[in-house]
């Protein structure tokens, strides 16, 4: 049964919908919420500015909307850490790479970018605040410490260890213009030595 013409313009009102965000978060990265402006973001998703009014109020709602799912999806990452394949060392070396992957950069500096930024609107504050850094390396300390236990990690306070480890992590995502395109997500061991024996 072929879709309804309803069925079709959800779907490409959903498209257009996706082609926004996907070009929004690049030039958001790069140019942070003061330096962009819509029609930079249309011009980035290939379509009309008047077009992009359509989905999103102004840029400040694309922002917050972009915000609330980079957000819920890290969270999602540390969430479900323990329920990948592995032992706790190849759990977090997982996630690690998931961390470090190209596709998702953008969304890290998206997060960077309104943490740091006085700029962003405070619902963005709000959001990033609700999530807390703290919290996500939490999330990680019972797999850490089964890890400790299996000899797998070094001793020492797991929140400390994470910490240190998740700061260098954040620091090489934020060096992306100046690593030369060096991928971290194909030398994660390198990383690892932080947290092993």
């Amino acid at each position: 049964m072929a879709p309804s013409n309803e069925q079709k313009l959800e779907q490409i009102h959903q498209q257009r919908i996706n082609q926004i965000k996907k070009a929004a978060i690049k030039v958001f990265a790069h140019r942070g919420i003061v330096g962009t402006k819509m029609s930079m973001i249309a011009a980035e998703a290939g379509i009309s500015q008047g077009l992009s009014y359509r989905y999103f109020k102004s840029k400040e709602e694309l922002f917050i909307t972009l915000i609330q799912e980079a957000m819920e999806e890290a969270n999602a990452a540390f969430q479900h850490v323990q329920q990948l394949p592995g032992t706790p060392l190849e759990q977090i070396r997982t996630l690690t790479q998931n961390i470090l992957d190209e596709s998702n950069k953008y969304p890290f500096l998206l997060i960077q970018h309104a943490s740091v930024s006085d700029e962003v609107p405070a619902k963005a504050k709000q959001i990033i605040e609700h999530f807390s850094a703290k919290a996500s390396i939490e999330q990680l300390i019972p797999l850490f410490i089964k890890g400790q236990i299996l000899g797998e990690f070094c001793e020492g306070d797991p929140y400390k260890l994470l910490f240190c480890y998740m700061s260098v992590i954040t620091g090489l995502m934020l060096q992306d213009k100046q690593t030369d395109g060096k991928n971290w997500s194909e030398d994660v061991d390198i990383l690892m030595k932080i947290l092993t024996k």
